[in-house]
């Protein structure tokens, strides 16, 4: 490992996709299968190239009404069902090691930046899809530690912006290299049918931020946020995404030009548009690039008719 890749700090972030019909391969339609290799392929390039510590994932399925939590457990086993669509997600097993040390630290650094904070400890906790959905695809055999965040409904934007440099800071001080994901849909004002778009403005607008993020224009980004986040109505009200350009915005402070990656289309889901982004300066990217291998894998894909019914209910 190089000086550079041995120094602590978020490396990079990105934005993921977690439809639940992405669970499994069965129920996962033809215009979604980009989200799945998007989310192996980077996930296969980002460990290999910067050998992160940890993964941070903040999630729009854990909800939280008051305070921040951190998942502080030495390891999470269990079976994640998807509470609003258990026929996707039933029951499907995973296991990762935790890193209490992070956790607990974040915590402590939430706090002295105003937020409200407490360590999650629960022994009997149970991940929510958000965050099972993206792991299995971006490390499936459990390779990195994980610490879990939810989305915290009595946040504005700007207390997003501060929770997420905070991960930022936690990880520089303990020598952490970490990657931190915001699992969240773009658009999110939802219909039934999962093959129904966002509206053509909202796809739009949706473009055009993630454009600023390719462009490093993390200024730009936070000066509409509040503006695009009401208008394409953002997934939890942006919080996820807004926790994510807290840490991308932490991350240019260190003075390094930033920049970002798209894997794969864009993807409806009910209304939704998803994609999957790697944002961090143009050398990290570079690294990540090199390691990247585009190999599509062949979905065990469900017949036509399973499909056609699951659309029926949605």
């Amino acid at each position: 490992m190089s000086a550079e890749q041995g120094k602590g700090g978020v490396v990079a972030t990105a934005l993921v996709a977690h439809v639940p019909t992405l669970g499994r391969s069965e129920n996962t339609p033809d215009y979604q299968q980009t989200l799945v290799q998007a989310e192996r392929t980077m996930g296969a390039a980002v460990r290999e190239a910067l050998k992160p510590d940890v993964w941070v994932i903040v999630s729009t399925h854990w909800i939280s009404t008051f305070d921040w939590f951190a998942t502080c457990q030495e390891k999470h086993e269990g079976l994640c069902v998807a509470q609003e669509a258990p026929n996707l997600i039933p029951g499907l097993p995973y296991s990762y090691r935790g890193d209490p040390e992070f956790g607990a630290a974040l915590v402590d650094a939430w706090k002295q930046a105003g937020c409200a904070a407490v360590k999650n400890e629960a022994s009997n906790y149970r991940w929510d899809y958000g965050t099972f959905v993206p792991l299995q695809y971006i490390d499936p055999a459990g390779e990195v530690p994980v610490v879990g965040l939810p989305v915290v409904l009595m946040a504005d934007h700007g207390e997003c912006l501060r929770a997420g440099a905070a991960v930022h800071e936690t990880a520089k001080r303990l020598g952490r290299r970490v990657v931190f994901l915001a699992s969240t849909a773009l658009s999110h004002l939802l219909v039934r049918g999962r093959h129904n778009w966002p509206t053509p403005e909202r796809v739009e607008a949706d473009k055009r931020f993630i454009d600023f993020l390719k462009r490093g224009a993390i200024d730009e980004t936070i000066a509409g946020f509040t503006e695009y986040s009401r208008k394409v109505v953002a997934e939890m009200g942006g919080r996820a995404l807004a926790t994510m350009v807290g840490v991308a915005a932490a991350m240019s402070r260190d003075g390094k030009p930033m920049a970002a990656r798209q894997y794969g289309d864009y993807a409806q889901s009910s209304g939704s548009n998803n994609v999957v982004l790697l944002i961090a300066d143009k050398e990290t990217l570079a690294r990540v690039e090199q390691r990247t291998v585009e190999k599509p894998q062949a979905a065990s894909a469900g017949s036509e008719a399973k499909l056609a019914a699951l659309e029926e209910t949605e």
